[in-house]
């Protein structure tokens, strides 16, 4: 347990919320209108968290440096809009874990890589039992992690140093941005993580298989 924690900052795909089925079905949307076949769930979910990038490059086999990319990231972005929340929901006993981190007295909020654009929106519909204090988008600040500029940014908005917060992600950039500014840094193992992570290599303080893990090392009240 770390006394010194203040504030609690997740990432949100693969770690708050499982947004992969939302995801998948407008990449698949987004396949079938080019006439190609759709990508199976098993093979969507540990890319998730690489976002449109990830996705497109899974589908079709082309990255940014391709010219048709541009267009297919348009469009799977306008098509995932859509349905932003009819299947996502927020991973098992993510609510229970922010009614905890609140009655300790903690601050929490959120710091994604997703544009603000379906951020908000996504934070609206999603049963939350309290808002987070700051919400940090991938476009708000003009650059998204591993930078470590949006979990200053977020350190700054709760008037709390980076090293009394403690951030939880389950992608590489996730530990990368956390370290930099010296947060301590926790890996959620339950969220989108592919066979072929390295996730020792990460080098997360801790390493959670469920959300409610958590709470062994959170202070149990702020005094």
């Amino acid at each position: 347990m770390n006394t010194h924690i203040r504030a609690v900052l997740f990432d949100l795909d693969g770690t708050l919320a499982d947004t992969a089925p939302d995801l998948g079905a407008a990449l698949n949307r987004l396949l079938i209108e080019k006439g190609k076949e759709p990508q199976p769930y098993a093979a969507i979910r540990p890319l998730a968290s690489h976002g449109a990038r990830g996705l497109i490059e899974l589908g079709f086999g082309i990255t940014p440096n391709d010219a048709e990319f541009g267009a297919l990231r348009e469009r799977f972005l306008d098509l995932y809009e859509l349905s932003i929340c009819d299947e996502t929901i927020l991973f098992d006993g993510i609510h229970e874990l922010i009614e905890q981190i609140n009655a300790r007295g903690l601050a929490w909020g959120i710091i994604t890589n997703k544009p603000m654009r379906f951020t908000d929106p996504l934070i609206e519909l999603l049963p939350l039992p309290i808002a987070p204090q700051t919400c940090v988008s991938g476009d708000t600040v003009g650059i998204p992690k591993p930078n470590p500029a949006p979990m200053l940014h977020a350190a700054a908005q709760l008037g709390i140093d980076p090293t009394y917060c403690l951030y939880v992600g389950d992608a590489e950039r996730d530990i990368e941005a956390g370290r930099a500014v010296g947060m301590q840094t926790v890996l959620a193992n339950y969220g989108y993580i592919s066979e072929t992570d390295d996730t020792p290599s990460w080098g997360a303080d801790i390493k959670i298989e469920h959300p409610l893990e958590l709470l062994a090392h959170l202070p149990l009240k702020q005094v």
